[in-house]
């Protein structure tokens, strides 16, 4: 809608007309079978941006709070291997904490994770491994089948945190084992927040712990979701079922591989910009790491403070994220995610490359021209 600031971050991410419009109605019987099939239906879609067929459960509350239903239902007093190298890795470290005891395989924030390292790890009896797939804080892409791999290698339980690469790349959570899978609603999926969903395999349940948390239990969410009509065990928060249906049925529409082709080619179009900018792409890869298709993290060029940079595009009406914790001050971040497209991407490198004309910074060469040749 006219004078509504462009969210280019990694989340929230601009909601459809048609999907906030959903949201807009008398309540219903969370009881009944209207929310029964609206439930249905996202579970159906959601199963498909997993890429799993093992039971999969909407939770009323944010990404977080399926981060702590996958460690609390599954690794009370347990030992956990948790990857670490960005701020939702740090997240999953500290959940798991709470619950067990975490044994962190931490590289820099940013840069490859120490697969020798979490092999140690599982050698010395973690029973457990988590990963965020796609870390946004860093804009690096971390190798989720090799992990996979490993896990299974050792026999031990794979939570997979996939709150910015599900509904935006490629996931396969069976054909890489992950047996615990996540996402949030306010990410790719173009939903707005306050939802959030997780698949469990068979393997995973056997390993159902029975100190269980109330609100979070899984348990709970599967007794209800077996039920005619299918339910939760507690009040959902309808009118984000409704959104999310919606956000579901714009996927269908589009299709999930072209989704996924016009995330890659926008977060593309990004990186050839910083390159013809001659900035340096914050994330340090290797030959199974991979840039983030869903945020690109970028350094902030010296002499322009991270305030200006971002004060100034947010001047022309767009929001770009800068960096969290230590990285504040040293990056900025651009979100290709979600209900985007070309228009947004182009206005959004536009404005970042005036904000450096005007705070001094004189690129080498055009961006917007760059990004433009890619997305044609």
């Amino acid at each position: 809608m006219e004078n509504e600031p462009l969210l280019m971050l990694p989340g929230p991410v601009p909601v459809p007309e048609r999907v906030r419009a959903a949201m807009l109605r008398q309540a219903i019987n969370h009881r009944g079978a209207e929310f029964g099939g609206i439930y249905a239906d996202c579970v159906r879609v959601l199963k498909g941006l997993f890429g799993t067929e093992h039971e999969l459960f909407v939770l009323s509350g944010s990404g977080t709070a399926a981060m702590e239903a996958a460690v609390s239902n599954f690794c009370r007093e347990r030992t956990v291997a948790t990857l670490v190298n960005g701020k939702f890795g740090d997240r999953l470290q500290k959940i798991a904490e709470r619950y067990g005891t975490a044994v962190p395989v931490a590289s820099d924030w940013g840069t490859p994770l120490d697969l020798d390292a979490l092999e140690c790890a599982l050698e010395e009896g973690a029973e457990a491994v988590t990963l965020v797939h796609n870390e946004t804080s860093a804009g690096i892409k971390n190798p989720a089948p090799e992990i996979g791999a490993i896990a299974r290698k050792h026999d031990v339980l794979f939570i997979m945190d996939g709150v910015t690469s599900i509904g935006g790349d490629t996931v396969e959570a069976d054909r890489w084992g992950a047996d615990v899978v996540l996402t949030g609603s306010q990410k790719c999926l173009a939903a707005p927040a306050g939802l959030s969903a997780i698949s469990v395999s068979p393997r995973a349940w056997e390993m159902l712990v029975a100190d269980r948390p109330f609100y979070l239990d899984l348990a709970a969410y599967r007794k209800s979701a077996a039920k005619s009509p299918m339910q939760t065990p507690f009040t959902p928060a309808v009118p984000l079922y409704c959104a999310l249906r919606e956000a579901c049925a714009i996927i269908e529409e589009e299709g999930l591989e072209m989704r996924i082709a016009r995330h890659r080619r926008m977060a593309e179009a990004v990186r050839s910009a910083v390159r013809a900018w001659d900035l340096e792409l914050f994330p340090t890869l290797d030959g199974i790491h991979a840039y983030s298709n869903t945020v690109t993290a970028i350094r902030i060029p010296g002499g322009i403070s991270d305030a200006d940079l971002r004060g100034a595009v947010k001047e022309t009406g767009i929001i770009i994220a800068g960096g969290q914790d230590h990285l504040k001050g040293r990056i900025f971040r651009i979100g290709t995610m979600g209900a985007v497209g070309a228009p947004e991407i182009l206005a959004t490198l536009a404005a970042v490359e005036r904000a450096f004309l005007r705070l001094g910074y004189t690129p080498e060469g055009d961006g917007v021209q760059a990004a433009a040749g890619v997305l044609g």
